[in-house]
């Protein structure tokens, strides 16, 4: 197993600044764009004063003898104020898998657009557009999150993502599950299942990551999708991590001190999976233009990698970012929660003790109108009649004492009186709205929203080939799935009283803005079995929060009223009006 090293992002501060983007000493490469840069750019980890930019060029392009250029401009024509920056040759290193990111921050103005591009031995990359954040003395009359999670490269192809990527939004928030980790022939409907063109191989020929390079090639597969690639391009993301990034329903054993992955063949081997979760972290850090931090040097993965994070819109609202993965107990059994004493447990986390105070201390000192809690999976009680009946087991369910500090936080919250609470979830594959409720009194102290999957099963996909799998007949399957997922919605409705919508047949992406009056939910399905970045969208569902009342207001009929599906060429218009309202006041700073 080879050593995991992790490079920092390159200050822009430390590059020498030059007068032209493409370099006339070396010689020129005659190449198509995306032979260079096969994984194209991304911009994420936005500051009110900067963005880390991102590229990966070509292992078969590279020479060290080359340099890599960037410039970036107020202006998608990249005339007047333009800053053009060289990277130290060789530009880009074989040991950061030709990747490359780029802190912008501390160069850029607050709450302004920007237009980017690389340039590699005379080869420009297509322009990137990247946005900073509010000043934190700001006031910003609305902020608007496009949301997504869970999509599954195998499973379907990205349409949810194009769409998004024409949308008028500030800002894109990705709620984990970037990457699914394990691959195999036929998945996942068998040899002659709709995905042929999404089949993906790993480099060590397993089925799951056993090293470094494999997990780089998923990232890889998954960032040459043009969809994707469209997304990044327009859009900078703001990215958390779930249990995929590495293995699913991966925990950590603090009796070994170590993770241990359940579906994994070597998901025991403590050294293995020590080895592992550093390789994934790297893979991370190699892809995603994030803003974190890791420590290779430190003795322990819990000291050397803080995924978790604050970031400040002006005083509209605090985006709380958690990592609910790699400190996470071992989550009970369906037996082990009949037992009201374990699943009280104290010593039971989901986030660990430093994470969980720094989020208890960020929420008791949130001033903002808002406060958003980027969560990785359902955080409200889900039960079928019993407290112990928990049908999804990858939940809070089992993490009582947490949850309990937690919505004690929340209502600590609501009686200031300062900030109105909401959570983002996502993980299951549904869609779901629900109040949260203080666990003393029943009063409602937030709302939870989760966003569909963009491509990974659900329950209505599941039924469907389960039953089409042993009748043989696709009829017979798609009915099933239809029936038992309108039972299964009914049941769980009608058994949680506070969940207002559930819906675990479509997927797509989900759009929240927020206002001084209130926030505002919107959900959008999306065709995943068509491969065509004009597939339609089914504008499907709609809520309104007022600030301060914490009441899911549906207003679906509006929006059903005013136009039910969009296609993309609607949507382009958007982007017009996005580029207008967002125009920025200035230029880099020199």
């Amino acid at each position: 197993m080879t050593t995991v090293t992790i490079r920092p992002a390159v200050d822009a501060g430390d590059l020498s600044v030059v007068d032209d983007l493409i370099d006339t000493t070396t010689e020129i490469t005659v190449a198509r764009v995306d032979e260079v840069f096969p994984q194209s750019v991304a911009s994420g980890g936005p500051t009110p004063t900067g963005v880390v930019l991102w590229t990966r060029i070509d292992p078969e392009q590279y020479d060290p003898a080359k340099t890599l250029r960037l410039e970036v401009s107020p202006d998608e024509s990249f005339e007047g104020e333009v800053l053009r920056l060289e990277l130290p040759r060789p530009g880009v290193k074989p040991t950061d898998n030709y990747t490359v990111r780029v802190d912008l921050d501390g160069r850029l103005e607050p709450d302004s657009v920007y237009y980017y591009r690389f340039a590699y031995g005379g080869v420009r990359s297509r322009t990137g557009r990247c946005r900073t954040l509010p000043g934190p003395e700001s006031s910003p009359d609305s902020l608007r999150l496009g949301l997504l999670n869970c999509q599954n490269y195998q499973n379907g192809y990205f349409g949810a993502m194009a769409h998004l990527a024409e949308r008028d939004v500030d800002f894109v928030l990705h709620l984990g599950d970037y990457i699914y980790e394990y691959v195999a022939d036929g998945y996942p409907k068998g040899d002659d299942g709709p995905y042929k063109d999404r089949r993906l191989a790993l480099t060590d020929g397993e089925t799951l990551p056993m090293s470094l390079n494999d997990f780089r090639r998923i990232y890889e597969t998954y960032k040459a999708d043009p969809y994707l690639q469209r997304l990044h391009e327009r859009h900078t993301v703001i990215q958390t991590w779930d249990d995929h990034a590495i293995a699913n329903d991966r925990y950590w054993d603090f009796d070994a001190d170590a993770p241990v992955f359940p579906e994994h063949p070597c998901g025991t081997a403590s050294e293995f999976t020590r080895y592992l979760t550093r390789a994934g972290i790297q893979a991370w850090w190699e892809f995603v233009p994030a803003r974190m931090t890791y420590n290779p040097d430190a003795g322990h993965i819990h000291d050397s990698f803080d995924l978790y994070h604050s970031i400040r819109f002006g005083d509209l609202a605090t985006l709380l970012l958690t990592d609910e993965r790699l400190f996470r107990s071992e989550p009970l059994s369906l037996a082990e929660k009949l037992d009201s004493r374990k699943r009280a447990d104290p010593s039971r986390t989901m986030l660990g003790t430093g994470q969980r105070e720094w989020f208890l201390t960020e929420l008791r000192g949130s001033d903002t109108a808002w406060t958003v809690w980027a969560n990785a999976v359902l955080f409200k009680p889900l039960t079928l009649g019993l407290r112990w009946l928990t049908p999804w087991s990858d939940s809070w369910d089992g993490f009582e004492a947490e949850r309990t500090q937690i919505l004690q936080g929340f209502a600590d919250a609501r009686r200031r009186g300062e900030t109105s609470v909401v959570t983002l979830t996502g993980d299951m594959h549904t869609t779901i709205a629900t109040l949260l409720r203080d666990e003393a009194d029943s009063t409602p102290v937030g709302v939870e929203f989760m966003t569909p999957s963009v491509t990974a099963v659900n329950f209505h996909e599941r039924v469907t080939e389960r039953v089409q799998t042993k009748s043989g007949s696709r009829l017979a399957g798609r009915i099933a799935g239809t029936i038992l997922s309108a039972v299964m919605r009914a049941v769980v409705t009608g058994l949680n009283a506070d969940y207002s919508f559930l819906d675990s047949t479509h997927f797509g992406y989900s759009i929240i803005e927020f206002s001084r009056d209130d926030c505002t939910w919107d959900v959008y399905w999306v065709d995943k079995t068509v491969n065509a970045a004009s597939v339609d969208s089914t504008h499907a569902y709609s809520v309104r929060v007022p600030a301060g009342e914490y009441a899911i207001e549906d207003r679906s009929d509006e929006v059903r009223d005013s136009s039910r599906t969009e296609s993309s060429s609607g949507i382009s218009g958007a982007v017009a009006a996005t580029e207008q309202r967002l125009r920025p006041r200035s230029g880099p700073k020199p």
